[in-house]
């Protein structure tokens, strides 16, 4: 019984170091192909904290005139504008108009300062480029709160990301372009 023992365990070191039987071959598993939904659009999410930290939005501000009255246009210089306000002095009225990425047929645009909110019910533009736009009387109290601001002002538009907007001259030019 010695001897089978010790011929066991003199057999296990062998036995370890032989290789182990080839793996069989079988065929491959063919799975169908997982079909997912695309994905619903997401609603643009609004930055986290109080709207005066949010961060400003990246762009300068342009100011133009025009056969219409004067606009001032706001975004990156090469590219669509994200945020325009202009005065058409004929009808004696200021348009405040956001790009809309969804390209919605209408919403609510909120406009923030440090010293007022305003809800507006907007209407996209219906042009090729699509924005959502607000039509605000020249007197309208929000005008003056967005050109005193602390030095940013905040676009908010339904399914939009919120913007947070630096306030500059420009947008006093065009307000009282249309106050004359």
């Amino acid at each position: 019984m010695k001897t089978r023992i010790l011929a066991i365990f003199l057999g296990l070191p062998a036995a370890a170091c032989s290789s182990p039987p080839p793996p069989t071959a079988s065929a491959p598993v063919v799975r169908p192909a997982a079909t997912t939904p695309a994905p619903a659009p997401a609603l643009a999410a609004r930055p986290l904290g109080e709207w005066i930290d949010w961060p400003i939005a990246a762009g300068d501000w342009v100011y133009r005139k025009d056969e219409r009255g004067s606009i001032a246009l706001f975004g990156i210089p090469g590219k669509d504008a994200l945020l325009t306000l202009r005065c058409d002095t004929a009808r004696q009225r200021v348009y405040l108009a956001r790009a809309d990425v969804a390209a919605q047929r209408g919403g609510t645009l909120t406009v923030r300062s440090s010293s007022a909110r305003k809800d507006f019910a907007a209407k996209s533009t219906g042009a090729p480029l699509p924005y959502l736009a607000v039509e605000i009387m020249p007197t309208d109290p929000i005008l003056d709160a967005i050109v005193y601001t602390r030095g940013r002002f905040a676009v908010e538009a339904t399914g939009q990301s919120s913007v947070a907007i630096p306030s500059w001259s420009e947008i006093a030019r065009v307000v009282e372009d249309c106050r004359v």
